[in-house]
């Protein structure tokens, strides 16, 4: 029952934080399908790949130094954010590589580096809850665990492989050769460093000081980034009201479509309205960014046929959008 019970509060609370975090990307939703490959990786590649690999290397700490403490500080601060970000991280880029037609804006990186994080979480949350809380305090180890690890630093591996993906997102929207190669390895460089941080800052303290103030500090890096959220949310509606105003006087959307293209509200509401609405709306935000990627970078990736397909398409269904 106390396994069972672990996996609820391991599992559920990050399939409830990756639903918040699609719904804040407002104006091109990434495929659902591919969100939930990023997830699934972080949950079992990363989640079980970081956990031999660590187990492994504090059993060789202890051999080498006798010491479990050493054993415990050195997997702690310097294996774990390393592995862990690493095997993360693959996720982001195999995304970056594979789909790169997918990876459009900053906030792209941070959705997809957000979800492999939670993904992640789900099994290390698992693990602790269970093993930590349950086999080391009953019941009541247990409840103390899952408050502290979905509550208390619950968006932590979201909030650090989000960096991974600024860094990859960054590469992807400059033209800049040496800029493409080293940002996604600044952007890994910052999470490892962000998760070794936390990792050794509360314990430095210790006790339930060491707990308050490793939990302060990770709110503050939260807010921060949540404000940078918003900020590309807002980045993105721009983009939007210019790159949709063309195709409103060519006639393609009409003015009550392009109004509410650009509201952040559109994207939860319009599938009430049917399939057709939902789809013809989340179009009007693919175009709008392709026709921004034509405008910096050319047709790369055929950008131009991209275009075309996506005012067919939208040609299509206007007449069905509400």
């Amino acid at each position: 029952m106390a396994l069972v019970v672990s996996l609820f509060f391991g599992l559920v609370p990050m399939f409830l934080f990756a639903a918040f975090v699609y719904w804040l990307d407002r104006y091109e939703k990434e495929p659902i399908a591919l969100l939930g490959a990023t997830f699934c990786w972080g949950m079992v590649i990363a989640g079980g790949g970081a956990f031999i690999i660590n187990t492994a290397f504090g059993i060789g700490i202890f051999i080498f130094t006798g010491s479990e403490g050493a054993a415990e500080m050195g997997t702690t601060s310097i294996v774990a954010p390393v592995v862990e970000e690493i095997f993360k991280g693959f996720a982001v880029a195999i995304v970056f590589f594979i789909f790169y037609k997918e990876f459009d804006s900053i906030l792209d990186g941070i959705i997809y580096g957000g979800m492999v994080g939670l993904g992640f979480a789900a099994t290390e949350n698992t693990i602790y809850i269970y093993r930590n809380g349950y086999l080391d305090g009953g019941w009541a180890g247990l409840f103390l665990l899952a408050f502290i690890r979905v509550i208390l630093v619950g968006w932590m591996h979201a909030f650090f492989t989000a960096f991974t993906g600024i860094g990859f997102a960054v590469a992807r929207t400059n033209k800049n050769i040496l800029v493409k190669f080293i940002a996604p390895l600044v952007g890994l460089g910052i999470a490892i460093s962000v998760h070794a941080f936390h990792n050794t800052f509360g314990g430095l303290i210790g006790g339930l000081g060491g707990l308050a103030a490793g939990t302060f500090v990770d709110w503050i890096g939260w807010a921060f980034m949540l404000g940078f959220i918003i900020w590309m949310i807002n980045h993105e509606r721009n983009i939007v009201k210019k790159q949709l105003e063309e195709e409103v006087y060519a006639g393609l959307i009409s003015q009550a479509q392009y109004q509410k293209a650009l509201s952040p509200w559109t994207m939860t509401t319009a599938g009430l309205s049917g399939r057709a609405t939902a789809r013809f709306y989340q179009a009007c935000g693919e175009l709008a960014h392709k026709k921004e990627q034509l405008t910096k970078h050319g047709n790369e990736s055929r950008n131009m046929a991209i275009i075309e397909s996506l005012r067919t398409e939208l040609a299509l269904l206007a007449a069905q959008a509400k």
